[in-house]
């Protein structure tokens, strides 16, 4: 279980977190949204190490992970899927597993993740560049499965998607956290969050303001639209 305590941070003298908690357990899917601006990119980045000032605690089963670096998050089990991909163009997808494996991948090797991910397989070949969308979100996808992790952070992976595969990136999701992966979902689509997520988490202002099932939250939608998510 991936675990915050009392996150605080930003960037430079702009403060963007002020105390955020959060659990996100194995073989669940947990959502984070909440209108543009309000420091879900900036919490991200702050689990993976790459905030330039953070305060608090992460700890991944217990074992605290305050104080790494960024690669030494990945070795523990944190996988990041960046928004906006950030695949590499020019390598083939191939190379770009490559380049996120220090080794071979013990539970996600060629053949299981081409299962899961099979829009890939015959792609093996072709630049990043040469893929669409969607195939280069799942390329960005495969790329942290290679790593072995135990949770899964994904900012905004369906951004500029289709809906037929924001739909296949929903049975991806779904699949991950029923085979025990904790999976932590930044996301804007909502139709896609109340389709994937076990629980879902609202921020505002730098601050988790509701945490419940997705069924309490499909409940009380329409207020906390209103309230939190309206522009």
């Amino acid at each position: 279980m991936l675990a915050l305590g009392d996150i605080t941070g930003g960037y430079a003298k702009a403060q963007v977190l002020e105390g955020v908690s959060l659990e996100a357990g194995a073989g669940a899917v947990t959502a984070l949204i909440g209108r543009n601006g309000v420091g879900k990119t900036t919490l991200m980045r702050g689990v993976m190490g790459l905030l330039p000032r953070m305060q608090g605690d992460v700890s991944l089963d217990g074992v605290a992970l305050g104080g790494l670096p960024t690669h030494a998050r990945a070795r523990a089990g944190l996988g990041y899927v960046p928004e906006g991909r950030q695949i590499f163009p020019e390598l083939t997808v191939m190379e770009n597993l490559a380049v996120g494996q220090r080794q071979p991948s013990r539970l996600w090797p060629e053949a299981r993740l081409f299962a899961l991910l099979p829009n890939l397989r015959d792609r093996r070949a072709n630049a990043g560049r040469a893929l669409s969308g969607g195939e280069q979100q799942m390329l960005a996808i495969a790329r942290a499965l290679v790593t072995d992790p135990r949770v899964l952070l994904l900012d905004e992976p369906s951004q500029g998607l289709a809906p037929m595969v924001v739909q296949e990136l929903a049975r991806v999701l779904r699949q991950l956290a029923d085979e025990g992966v904790a999976v932590l979902l930044v996301e804007q689509n909502l139709r896609l969050t109340e389709a994937v997520a076990d629980r879902i988490l609202i921020m505002a202002r730098g601050r988790i303001v509701h945490d419940d099932t997705a069924q309490a939250f499909r409940a009380a939608e329409d207020e906390l639209r209103h309230r939190w998510l309206s522009m």
